[in-house]
């Protein structure tokens, strides 16, 4: 599976990407997990099939899920505290649950 995160810079998520990756690791869950800016949103979205956004670009989400729709890409916002706390188990599960109802 492949999972997009997005945010406003692609730094700050940097962390939450490698919380993610080894959750994913742990669980035997093959994932390709990346982050970019909303700069590189129109080029990296076709190659996810699901994307979840940064709380601080949360005013994007309708535009950004107007794009994914178009393309069977799902979005939607990264929960607040478990992006402050780079919960990355529980943002890999938010993303494999939206993943699994979009099929």
């Amino acid at each position: 599976m492949n999972i997009l995160l997005i945010c406003s810079a692609g730094m700050s998520t940097s962390l939450l990407v490698t919380k993610m990756k080894k959750a994913a690791e742990e669980k035997g869950i093959e994932a390709e997990i990346w982050a970019v800016s909303t700069d590189a949103v129109d080029r990296n979205l076709p190659k996810a099939d699901v994307a979840l956004i940064g709380p601080q670009i949360r005013f994007q989400l309708k535009v950004l899920k107007e794009k994914g729709s178009k393309i069977g890409v799902p979005v939607d916002v990264i929960d607040s505290v478990d992006y402050g706390m780079c919960n990355g188990p529980k943002v890999l599960a938010k993303a494999m649950k939206m993943i699994e109802e979009n099929k």
